[in-house]
């Protein structure tokens, strides 16, 4: 069985269901966020919002399919350590009365736990340095140059991500968020909207499609996310509130910005629009949301390191055996290190690198993995607990047509994003 819960045998603080909420929020909405208005502009408004709505809808059912696989993992692990503790105790009488209790409701944080423990992609990783876009190369490779020799040393260290971080980091960016759509806001309504998308372009799909799928990408840290949380009564609902929230947010943000800037001023990093004097007068203003994304991957980018590294050594972890310290302290920092930074300096075209990037790695992490977990479980729990066992966290999407649609839907957006770039190519 799958280790999905692999955050339970950590130590913490709990934290309430609605705190959790703004956790998975701050999670799903991120960096990726500011290239969705360009994405919007180049596909057309219509077509845009019909495939943000169903990349959502398909995105809740896939993190519904963890959840689901989470619990029965964790309920395995219940039961085997029932089991251990059975054969040293005669009289302990307890059989499958927890069989139902299928996530565990206590663990014990504390703040120096990571919130987001070993579950950050490399795909998050790869995006952490290509968030700016300069005019100029040499500037550009002197800042990236810069930022590695500052940050990339954390890679070779230990740096836990305390709620502080979470806060100062989720601060800013809600002020930044909410700084460009009162503006963007301010200037439609002043007459001064440029923007006329068209309501469908499906040239601008493949890139469209990336974006939205990495935008709504964080099954692959639902565990350390929702282990922590006290109360799983009613998390299958809660997590649709946030999904609703989500795309209530995203359609504001993108809406805004394909009505306020004209389509070909849209730049792939949407804060650089704010940078202009015409625009935003204010210079505090003005560099804040130009060094917005600086500021968020600056704080997140030793965090997500770390965490890679880590995965790295688990996934080659022998068990009774210890690494020696070459591999341990710079084999496995150096190869979580160089990826990106060759990524970085070898391309400077964000959108379809997210595009890219979203339509293949994320349509594994969001769609083929949930599936085939949610699968397995399904199987497995009946073979460990029989088939009369009840999974309280069961996914509202039960029937095996739902894991068979998402893996055929896969299998689709594969055969149409890869088409679609041959057939640039050709045209090119």
């Amino acid at each position: 069985m799958l280790n999905m819960a692999g955050g339970i045998t950590e130590t913490g603080e709990l934290y309430s269901p609605y705190v959790g909420l703004v956790y998975m929020f701050n999670l799903i909405v991120g960096t990726g966020a500011l290239t969705m208005p360009k994405a919007f502009a180049t596909a057309g408004w219509l077509v845009s919002l019909v495939l943000l709505l169903f990349l959502g809808f398909m995105s809740y059912m896939t993190t519904t399919f963890v959840m689901e696989a989470m619990a029965a993992a964790n309920a395995q692990l219940r039961w085997k350590r029932m089991e251990s503790h059975k054969e040293d105790d005669d009289d302990d009488s307890s059989t499958a009365s927890d069989n139902d209790v299928l996530i565990q409701e206590n663990c014990d944080r504390s703040e120096k736990q990571p919130i987001l423990s070993r579950d950050m992609d490399l795909l998050t990783f790869l995006k952490s340095l290509i968030v700016w876009r300069w005019d100029k190369w040499p500037l550009c490779s002197s800042i990236k140059a810069v930022f590695t020799l500052l940050l990339g040393p954390f890679t070779f260290f230990d740096v836990q991500k305390t709620k502080y971080l979470q806060i100062l980091t989720s601060l800013m960016r809600w002020i930044a968020f909410a700084i460009m759509i009162i503006l963007a806001l301010i200037r439609i309504g002043n007459g001064q909207g440029e923007g006329h998308p068209p309501i469908a372009d499906f040239s601008g799909i493949r890139n469209l499609f990336g974006v939205c799928v990495y935008s709504f990408m964080c099954q692959h840290s639902l565990p350390s996310l929702i282990t922590p949380i006290s109360s799983k009564k009613h998390i299958t609902q809660l997590v649709l509130l946030d999904y609703v929230l989500i795309l209530a947010f995203y359609s504001l943000l993108s809406f805004t910005a394909i009505f306020c800037f004209h389509s070909d001023s849209l730049m792939d990093m949407y804060t650089l629009n704010f940078t202009g004097c015409d625009i935003v007068r204010l210079v505090v203003i003005r560099f804040f949301l130009g060094l917005f994304p600086v500021f968020t991957i600056s704080t997140n980018f030793p965090i997500i390191a770390v965490t890679l590294r880590n995965n790295w050594k688990t996934l080659f972890h022998r068990e009774g055996e210890m690494y020696p310290w070459v591999v341990d302290r710079v084999v496995f920092p150096v190869i979580t290190l160089v990826p990106p930074i060759l990524v970085a300096f070898c391309t400077h075209d964000l959108e379809s690198l997210v595009g890219i990037t979203g339509a293949y790695a994320g349509n594994g992490i969001q769609y083929v993995i949930p599936a085939f977990l949610v699968y397995y479980s399904r199987k497995d729990t009946k073979l460990v607990f029989g088939t009369g066992t009840v999974n309280k966290h069961k996914s509202p999407f039960r029937s095996t047509f739902w894991v068979v649609f998402v893996l055929v839907w896969a299998f689709s957006c594969f055969l149409f994003v890869t088409a679609n770039i041959i057939l640039s190519e050709t045209k090119l």
